[in-house]
C-alpha cells in the first residue's frame, strides 16, 4: 500500500469480516510512521505505517479513517483487515 498511496490518492476498501458490506471509497489525507504517530519503537513489532483517509462522499463533517499497515503486509481498520484497491 505505501509505495503506491499519496496524499490526494482515492482508493476503495472493504472490511474482509464483513461479507454483506458495500465497498466504500477513501481519499488519503495523510501517510504517517510510527514515529510521526509518536509511538515508541516496540509498535514496529506490530504497524509499518500510518493512513489518515476521509471517507467519500464527503459530507459537512468528514469521517476520518486511520489504516495501518502491519509488518504481515496487511492493511486494518479498527483493528478488522480490510482489502484496498487504489484507483487511478
Amino acid at each position: 500500500m505505501q509505495s503506491e498511496i499519496k496524499v490526494g490518492q482515492r482508493f476503495k476498501f472493504n472490511i474482509l469480516s464483513d461479507n454483506r458490506a458495500p465497498e466504500r471509497q477513501a481519499v488519503v489525507a495523510r501517510v504517517l510512521s510510527n514515529s510521526e504517530e509518536a509511538l515508541g519503537p516496540e509498535v514496529g513489532f506490530y504497524f509499518a505505517y500510518w493512513v489518515e483517509a476521509h471517507e467519500l462522499p464527503e459530507t459537512e463533517a468528514p469521517t476520518t479513517l486511520v489504516f495501518q499497515r502491519g509488518i504481515d503486509y496487511n492493511v486494518y481498520l479498527d483493528g478488522r483487515q480490510v482489502s484496498i484497491t487504489v484507483l487511478k
